[in-house]
């Protein structure tokens, strides 16, 4: 059935910025339209007025008017011929994908302590006694104790721990149980959420 005056939005033409509606959409096509150049720029101005007040709540974030200028452009498909008060972004800019970000690949034989504590184990091997070794070798072995717990579900050996930190520093930190204290963890120290239900 076809009734005049009523049709669905599927029927219409899509909108390049859904956010501004289909009113904002049909000022422009109107603007566009216009074949005076002055009466043209005066009427995008307009809209640009009407765009910025239904977001007031972004009124005094920086740039917001010139981007209110580049959804504009967006929004007429780049077909305004009008003088704009701000280098507006390009088409063909707008398509362009950025370029891939590097991943790096290394190769992690401790996967269950991951890359930054091997990195601490090898700076461990080197490093001179003191308070400052001292410290790397409390923060490195808590660290692994909460690896652990997270890898394990739950358990995490203290002489699990010290045998790991002299295996993999070649023997050069050896941790004497009866004196180093471990910090304590469990599921809330972790921020790790219970999911069993409470009968």
């Amino acid at each position: 059935m076809n009734i005049e005056g009523l049709d669905y939005n599927t029927d219409r033409k899509k909108m390049a910025m859904p956010e501004y509606g289909r009113a904002i959409m049909q000022m422009v096509e109107y603007c566009k339209s216009i074949e005076d150049k002055k009466e043209r720029q005066c009427c995008a101005e307009t809209i640009v007025k009407t765009m910025m007040i239904m977001f007031p709540q972004q009124a005094n974030t920086a740039n917001f008017e010139e981007k209110i200028w580049n959804h504009l452009a967006i929004i007429s498909n780049f077909e305004l011929d009008i003088d704009y008060p701000f280098e507006i972004t390009k088409k063909e800019d707008l398509a362009k994908r950025p370029d891939p970000l590097p991943y790096p690949m290394q190769n992690i034989n401790k996967r269950h302590y991951g890359h930054i504590l091997e990195s601490f184990f090898e700076k461990l091997k080197g490093m001179p006694e003191g308070p400052e070794r001292d410290e790397l070798i409390r923060l490195t072995a808590n660290q692994m104790k909460r690896s652990l717990f997270v890898w394990n579900r739950g358990t995490a050996d203290n002489e699990k721990i010290a045998s790991d930190l002299a295996e993999f520093t070649d023997g050069k930190v050896q941790i004497d149980l009866n004196d180093f204290q471990f910090a304590r963890i469990d599921d809330r120290t972790l921020g790790i959420q219970n999911k069993k239900k409470k009968k």
